[in-house]
């Protein structure tokens, strides 16, 4: 396996120090081992984490500031816990920080000479991908490296980059949603090299899907299955029913043979797929069966290998929407924008944006979860907000959301975050900027903020830790949208193991 980042960016003696370093703080690894964990239950037993890096956004909010990747420090024992320890903010303005991936993760962990160094960050609406330095000082990232997006474009096509992760090959893997114009049809992966240039694409020619979004790779069997959002010319405006009817959004699931690129099968999810956004196999690598949120129908569809080789979807959990009224519509989707597995593959967790809970589901037995628990942290259902529903008997009702250190919970769940041993769930409130202004209107007004969720291991449960409560709304340049979560050493979603 060839390492995942560049010999050529340090000296042997600068190696040698973050072999060291990042071995001994933060990714478990044992000596003469490469990044992360030789298996997801080994990761478990990892340190607890102690600091998060939360991409958080300007872009869309009326402040003229350029996004920034914030440090908070998650360690109880800290005089700064629960709080914003250190901004790295990019050079430019209006990229819209999204999601993030590591050079270097638990498939690289057989090779000793790579390392979890370098954090990538794509910017979802400038194209520009952005290389940031978090060994060196973990406690205060640099930036390493801007990748143009007019390369990008010119070398591949691609733009809107998405979800990005680390091959063994030491080369990036960079799902992209459109052109540089805002056409879904466009779309594919971009392969970045192991010092951050651009290489090309990764599919085959003629072999990308009809919508491009997030992605997730299972080695043992080959394959490689993506997801699908919709067309950046209709995303990036706002949400617009009229644009699904228009086939402006995604319902399909495109297979892949790994590490080929060859598209082998196009699944349809229908009616009941519509949007399907995060995707995600269970953890252990032998397994071939995953789960993928579908964003607006509220359902978990689950995916799994047939006798014959080929890949086929079930209905997993359905959210029920419900009636409502003073909004924009009579009934009220979930709307599921994310979920994750715990690294054990027994818990299931995912967020309704709009109704405002975090769920828990059982998936011991993955074709039957089992709801095991649920709390309320926002939403527009919450008590003392303008919309109401209506219960099965036709009364009107609101959830009971508690207030945390005496700060009203604004904005729904939408990024989760698990600690290593599953039993802390982080979680933030912004989708995207311009949806955001759309369904929350206040939330750009006000800023984001992070919670922090108890969760039991063994009977299920979910609870809200009253201690904790990051408030991106007295960021010193004004209030700022947080989004995506990332432990130094690796979590349940940037992590893949082979």
């Amino acid at each position: 396996m060839q390492s995942a980042t560049s010999h050529s960016t340090f000296s042997l003696e600068e190696r040698s120090d973050l072999i060291t370093h990042t071995m001994g703080e933060g990714n478990g690894c044992c000596a003469k081992k490469g990044p992360g964990y030789a298996s997801p239950i080994e990761a478990m037993s990892g340190p607890r984490e102690t600091l998060i890096y939360v991409t958080c956004v300007y872009n869309g909010t009326g402040i003229e500031k350029p996004d920034f990747l914030g440090t908070v420090d998650v360690d109880p024992n800290s005089p700064t816990y629960s709080q914003v320890i250190h901004r790295l903010p990019v050079p430019y303005v209006g990229d819209e920080l999204h999601h993030s991936g590591w050079n270097s993760c638990s498939s690289c962990h057989g090779d000793p000479t790579a390392i979890r160094r370098f954090l990538v960050m794509p910017s979802l609406l400038s194209s520009r991908v952005y290389v940031v330095d978090t060994a060196t000082d973990p406690r205060a990232p640099a930036l390493h490296k801007v990748v143009d997006p007019t390369e990008i474009a010119e070398k591949t096509g691609l733009a809107y980059p998405h979800t990005s992760h680390c091959l063994a090959s030491g080369d990036i893997m960079i799902s992209c949603l459109g052109d540089p114009q805002g056409n879904a049809k466009g779309n594919g992966f971009l392969l970045l090299d192991s010092e951050f240039n651009v290489k090309g694409r990764w599919e085959k020619p003629g072999h990308s899907p009809a919508f491009g979004y997030d992605y997730w790779y299972q080695p043992r069997h080959k394959t490689m299955i993506s997801s699908s959002w919709g067309a950046p010319c209709a995303f990036s405006k706002g949400f617009d029913l009229q644009h699904v009817k228009d086939g402006l959004y995604g319902r399909h699931l495109s297979v892949y043979s790994w590490p080929d690129g060859e598209l082998k099968q196009t699944l349809d999810l229908g009616d009941s797929g519509l949007l399907p956004l995060e995707i995600r196999f269970l953890h252990d690598p032998s397994k071939d069966t995953g789960f993928v949120g579908c964003a607006l129908t509220s359902n978990m569809v689950r995916f799994f290998k047939t006798a014959d080789g080929s890949w086929s979807h079930e209905l997993s959990i359905s959210v029920k929407p419900l009636k409502v009224k003073n909004w924009i519509l009579p009934e009220m989707p979930g709307l599921i924008t994310d979920f994750l597995l715990s690294l054990d593959d027994r818990y299931l967790y995912f967020v309704n944006w709009l109704h405002g809970d975090i769920r828990q589901y059982n998936i011991e037995d993955p074709a039957n979860p089992i709801l095991t628990g649920q709390v309320w942290v926002g939403g527009l259902l919450q008590k003392g907000s303008d919309v109401i529903y209506l219960t099965d008997d036709g009364e009107e009702a609101q959830f009971d959301v508690p207030s945390v250190k005496g700060n009203r919970l604004r904005g729904g769940p939408q990024m989760i975050q698990l600690s290593l041993d599953g039993k802390r769930l982080y979680v933030t409130n912004s989708l995207f900027s311009v949806w955001d202004n759309q369904f929350y209107p206040d939330l750009a007004k006000m800023g984001s903020h992070m919670l922090q969720i108890d969760v039991d291991t063994e009977k299920g449960g979910l609870s809200i830790n009253p201690d904790f409560f990051v408030d991106f709304g007295s960021e010193p340049d004004g209030p700022a949208l947080a989004h995506e979560m990332r432990y130094p050493g690796g979590d349940c979603t940037s992590d893949i193991w082979i």
